[in-house]
């Protein structure tokens, strides 16, 4: 069977956010124009008009009052919820899962491929911190959280087994996919669009962007920027926001949520993009690069995939280690490592080329990220097929 033959179903964990994993949809939709999408829920409002323009099914969750608001909390729910997706129309599905939408039902002649950006990391890496953290680094501190996270993980595990093949966004869950799944996975990076990126005359002042969730360590970029006399711009939103303004220093701004053309603006007018998290493998750096900008990032992760460079601890890089450089790397996530590097950065800021950072970015394009995704689906299908015969 040819891939442009096929029947195919688009299945994504939710439609409530329009972030890295909403934009990995989109490319699947240019690659699959009549595929018809799958979800647990969908709030219209977050998504752009051409995602809602698609034929959108949602799970039996969608029915209750204000599931698209809520969503985390119906978490026990969600496993049972995707197995009531009905995919029997499909030849081919292709699953777009950092939760439990792995789990929809498919034929034995049915080919299921999942798209992973990561097996969830609240069941399984991060499960400790999720239960057992203080404060804002624990979200689920209520008595049963344990017993419903030692489900999950089952759950989720026997969900896996109904996966055919896994493909991964980094090396790094690639990784988890093998230790959590005893599963292969390729390895095919997400997508940025370079056209909404131009590089522009930077400002002085630096930026983190993004969604401000514990775990990608926002708390340590204002922390690290108290120590350092530079402007830091806070672009995003999340449950973080309000602790953050609490601590935050005068030379510290938060924009909040921007649309996609400021977010552009953003990145190209920064000094630097300050990434002090430990990601899946992490848009944002790639995003910066695409707009001509350096990036300081915490070095772990995903972004030792994206970015070029040496890790400085309190130390000047030299000429050599520059060469192909388009970032800097701290070693610890501790503010005063990071304040180590943004100091290093200062001092040998100009040997960081936009169009060296902009050619590292054009290796994550989409047109190239379609063109991996179709030719693994393509070889995928054939072989499925054979084993038809």
């Amino acid at each position: 069977m040819q891939l442009a033959d096929a029947r195919v179903a688009l299945v994504h964990h939710w439609l409530v956010t329009y972030r890295g994993g909403e934009k990995v949809l989109e490319s699947f939709c240019q690659l699959f124009p009549d595929a018809e999408i799958f979800t647990l829920v969908h709030d219209p409002r977050q998504l752009p008009a051409h995602l809602n323009r698609r034929r959108i099914h949602t799970s039996p969750l969608q029915r209750i009052p204000g599931a698209a608001r809520r969503y985390k909390g119906l978490l026990p729910l969600m496993p049972m919820a995707a197995e009531q997706l009905d995919l029997r129309d499909f030849d081919l599905v292709l699953s777009s899962d950092a939760s439990v939408i792995k789990g929809v039902l498919t034929r034995a002649d049915q080919l299921h491929v999942c798209y992973c950006h990561s097996p969830p990391r609240y069941a399984w890496d991060l499960a400790h911190d999720y239960v057992g953290g203080r404060g804002a680094r624990a979200p689920l501190r209520r008595a049963p959280a344990p017993a419903v996270m030692h489900y999950l993980r089952h759950i989720d595990a026997r969900a896996a087994q109904g996966v055919d093949d896994f493909v991964a966004n980094s090396r790094v869950v690639a990784r988890r996919i093998r230790k959590h799944y005893r599963r292969d996975a390729a390895v095919i990076h997400p997508p940025v669009s370079m056209d909404r990126f131009r590089p522009a005359e930077p400002g002085d002042h630096y930026l983190l962007a993004g969604q401000l969730v514990s775990y990608k360590r926002p708390d340590l970029a204002v922390e690290a920027f108290a120590s350092l006399d530079r402007p830091l711009r806070v672009v995003g939103d999340g449950p973080q926001l309000d602790a953050l303004r609490r601590g935050a220093p005068g030379n510290v701004t938060f924009v909040g949520r921007v649309d996609d053309a400021q977010w552009a603006d953003e990145m190209a007018s920064c000094r630097a993009l300050i990434f002090p998290g430990e990601e899946d493998f992490g848009i944002v750096p790639v995003e910066a690069m695409a707009a001509g900008r350096p990036v300081i990032a915490l070095g772990r992760g995903g972004a030792l995939e994206s970015v070029v460079g040496p890790t400085v601890d309190g130390d000047t890089p030299d000429d050599r280690e520059l060469t192909d450089a388009t970032g800097l790397f701290f070693a610890r996530p501790t503010a005063r490592c990071l304040a180590d590097a943004v100091r290093a950065f200062e001092r040998v800021a100009d040997a960081f080329d936009p169009a060296r950072s902009r050619a590292r970015a054009e290796t994550f394009a989409e047109p190239r990220f379609r063109q991996r995704i179709g030719d693994h689906l393509q070889e995928r299908v054939t072989d499925h097929a054979a084993t038809l015969r």
